[in-house]
This record gives structure tokens, C-alpha cells and sequence, in this order.
């Protein structure tokens, strides 16, 4: 329990400081831990332009580097792969608990298929596909910790 409040505290800091309207322009990384001891270094998009252009044209990932889409709010806004040529997973977190995992395929055309997780989240991490899985990552899995230059 006191975990979730912890992390709830963290998660409200962050949306806080996305709601914030400055702008610090940091290259800074973040880092997503799960309780099993996996962690991915992640590139934040916390303003709407960044989660719009996330990771188009980005032609390759290190193994445990990724994105993390930050909303200041729970949302269930979808996510697309188009221009982006390689393949990703994706999990959808609400506070501290992975809601869903997609397996998403490049798309180079003018109709992409769209990823849902079907329930409202409060961020989502991008990784190379089959990170999530080969880490032993399922839904319902918790979050250790999400630290960040959270600047906007």
C-alpha cells in the first residue's frame, strides 16, 4: 500500500510539473524499474507535440532503452506506428500497474492500425517488441518506479 501512495505522489509531481507550462529543453533520460527488477531507460514525452512525434523515424533501439508518454491525466488516447520502422510493444500504465501490453508493427502507409488499452492509463512505455515479454512483464504487473526530467 504504501508503495502505491508513493508512486501516486511521484505520478502527481510529474503531471504537475507537465502541466507547468515551462519548458526546460532537457535530452535528460528517464527510468521505468518494474517490481521484477527490470528497468528500461526511456526518452520522456511529457508535451503534446512529443507524444504526437514519439518515436517516428527512429531506426533502431539499445535493448533496454525506450519512450515513456506522460499525461497530466488519466487518458485512453491511442497510439500508432506510422513512420516508424521498427517494431515495438507497448505497455499502458495507470499509477503503478501495467493495464495492457500491444505488440505494434511498423507502418509506412496512409492507414496505420491504432493500440488501445482498453482502459484508462497515465502513461505508456514503448520498447522494442518483445521486451515486455522476454523480461517476464504481463498485465496487472506493478511499477517499481518512474523517475524523469519531467519539464513541461
Amino acid at each position: 500500500m504504501r508503495r502505491v501512495a508513493l508512486l501516486a505522489i511521484a505520478f502527481a509531481v510529474a503531471a504537475a510539473a507537465c502541466s507547468g507550462g515551462g519548458d526546460c529543453d532537457t535530452d535528460e533520460p528517464g527510468h521505468v524499474t518494474f517490481t521484477k527488477g527490470h528497468a528500461l531507460t526511456v526518452r520522456i514525452a511529457d508535451a503534446p507535440d512529443e507524444r504526437a512525434r514519439g518515436l517516428m523515424g527512429v531506426t533502431s533501439l539499445p535493448p533496454d532503452e525506450g519512450m515513456a508518454f506522460v499525461y497530466a491525466a488519466p487518458t485512453q488516447e491511442t497510439f500508432w506506428m506510422k513512420d516508424t520502422p521498427i517494431p515495438l510493444s507497448i505497455a499502458f500504465i495507470d499509477g503503478d500497474r501495467v493495464v495492457a501490453i500491444r505488440e505494434m508493427v511498423p507502418c509506412t502507409g496512409d492507414t496505420c492500425p491504432t493500440y488501445d488499452a482498453q482502459a484508462p492509463y497515465t502513461y505508456a512505455v514503448e520498447a522494442n517488441r518483445g521486451w515486455f515479454a522476454e523480461h517476464g512483464i504481463t498485465e496487472g504487473d506493478r511499477v517499481r518506479s518512474f523517475d524523469g526530467p519531467f519539464c513541461r
